[in-house]
């Protein structure tokens, strides 16, 4: 990753974003690698020379990616239109390399040469449906552009496109001209590819590393676990996760939500049902699906664990080319699974952090980005930071408890909520009435973890109560043993 030094060209304010990158650079590598080397150093001279020629800043080169900034759309537009020129003008003579472009504006902020906010998401996730030789606008660039373009430009309209970030659809728009090429095939948006993912209504919070380790695990593996304690953002994560995957499922990818059954006997007729799959049994839908390459994404699965097991089980043995990704309190035990343990969101080590960093910690972006829903006119100041630094730590940066916080600022003051926190969590209450029951109140979330414990995991549990700060296998061994739990079962019920 390489950065500019000269901040003094940083654009300011109102930024038109363009990003780049070369369609299937990947195989090109892998194929002609000494061809790939020269072609790509000819690439980063001329995007560079394309970019600064029209005022550009590079601001970040990640492998064969540009990101630059433009203080005008018009700017960007010149630029993009160039960059596709040239390399079209290389195309009979050089290694063909075949670059997307996105353009994107608004307002982002600017920290060591680089560039923080949802403006760089949004140019991102424009850029990811798009195609090689193709330059896309968002409908903020287009409003900018479209009365500002150059003689022999133009603009068509793609419609509404929703995005893999799940959040709010955007309209898109291709940049034209005499010497760009004008057709490519549909855009890879969720709507060009089979799926039943849910469109969200809040912005996903970037969680980069967790993203990058649980796509390589399901990479590698035909059956992922995302475990991990109620309300850290299993769900979330795994629907975002299945969104960047599509283009590897041509058969779809297919979220069954298992939270509302009670019977266990439903599990494998609601996951037929939500394939168009007549038949119920579990071996008649492996057979339907058995040449099928599709992704499986089975939701809450932790109070129906042998009945999903046992599904997966089928599935697995009979479909090579069907993968499940399945999100639950404690793993599936089935074998070839592939657990991950969702963390919490990250945190600052103590509230005398630089205020200028803050923004760089996940469970503090959950926090402004919620608290806005709750008070348009909540921000983050150097008095109010402390407060918020507090409210996340207090919380352990669990997802679902601080959004919960964040609902309590149209009512309370950050400070006042902080002060609150500290001394209960009653005031966690009044999720969406959309959401499930569990996770509505912080309570409920709690007590529903609690009721899926056996008996004995729940004397074991009230048990080790006692202890604060944490205790040893050795101690664990000591207290919990007695009535309904032999010393020997202890190490088992804390494994479970």
């Amino acid at each position: 990753m390489n950065l500019s030094q000269d901040s003094n060209m940083i654009p300011t304010g109102t930024v038109t974003f363009l990003f780049t990158d070369i369609e299937g650079s990947t195989k090109l590598w892998e194929a002609q690698p000494e061809a790939m080397q020269a072609a790509l150093a000819r690439h980063d001279a001329l995007l560079r020379d394309a970019i600064e020629t029209h005022n550009g800043y590079v601001f970040k080169t990640i492998g064969d990616a540009f990101c630059a900034a433009f203080t005008t759309a018009r700017q960007a537009v010149c630029a993009a239109a160039r960059i596709q020129e040239q390399l079209t003008s290389l195309q009979t003579t050089e290694l063909p390399l075949n670059v997307r472009i996105a353009l994107h504006t608004g307002v982002a902020e600017v920290r060591d040469r680089d560039y923080f906010g949802p403006p760089l998401n949004r140019v991102a996730r424009l850029l990811a449906i798009g195609h090689g030789g193709q330059v896309l606008l968002s409908e903020a660039t287009q409003g900018l552009a479209r009365h500002d373009l150059p003689l022999h430009f133009a603009l068509r309209d793609l419609r509404i496109h929703h995005l893999r970030d799940l959040g709010s659809p955007e309209h898109v728009f291709q940049l034209l001209h005499p010497d760009l090429r004008e057709d490519f095939p549909r855009l890879r948006s969720l709507d060009a590819l089979p799926n039943n993912l849910p469109h969200q209504l809040t912005s996903f919070v970037e969680r980069k590393t967790e993203m990058a380790e649980a796509r390589s695990l399901l990479d590698r593996s035909r059956l992922l676990t995302l475990t991990g304690a109620g309300g850290t953002g299993k769900t979330r994560l795994s629907v975002q996760l299945a969104a960047e995957v599509l283009d590897d499922y041509p058969d779809g990818v297919w979220i069954v939500e298992l939270a509302p059954l009670v019977d266990a006997e439903l599990v494998t007729q609601t996951v037929a049902e939500t394939l168009g799959v007549r038949k119920g049994a579990g071996r008649e839908l492996a057979e339907v699906l058995r040449e099928k390459r599709l992704l499986i994404l089975l939701d809450n699965c932790e109070h129906l664990l042998t009945s999903v097991a046992n599904l997966v089980e089928i599935l697995m043995r009979a479909c090579p080319h069907v993968r499940v990704l399945a999100t639950s309190r404690e793993a599936l035990g089935v074998a070839g699974e592939q657990a991950y343990r969702v963390p919490c969101l990250s945190l600052p080590g103590a509230e005398d952090q630089p205020y200028e960093i803050l923004r760089e910690f996940e469970a503090i972006r959950l926090f402004l980005e919620r608290g806005l829903l709750a008070d348009p006119h909540f921000q983050m100041t150097a008095s109010t930071a402390p407060s918020i630094v507090r409210i996340c730590r207090r919380l352990d940066g669990i997802p679902l408890a601080i959004e919960l916080a964040a609902a309590r600022l149209g009512a309370l003051p950050v400070e006042k909520l902080a002060e609150r926190l500290e001394h209960s969590f009653r005031i966690l209450t009044g999720g969406s009435r959309r959401a499930l029951p569990q996770h509505r109140t912080l309570q409920a979330l709690i007590g529903w973890s609690y009721d899926l414990l056996t008996d004995a995991e729940k004397v074991l549990l009230r048990r080790l109560a006692v202890f604060s700060g944490g205790w040893t296998v050795e101690t664990a061994e000591v207290v919990g043993r007695g009535g309904i739990i032999e010393e020997e079962e202890v190490l088992n019920l804390l494994l479970r």
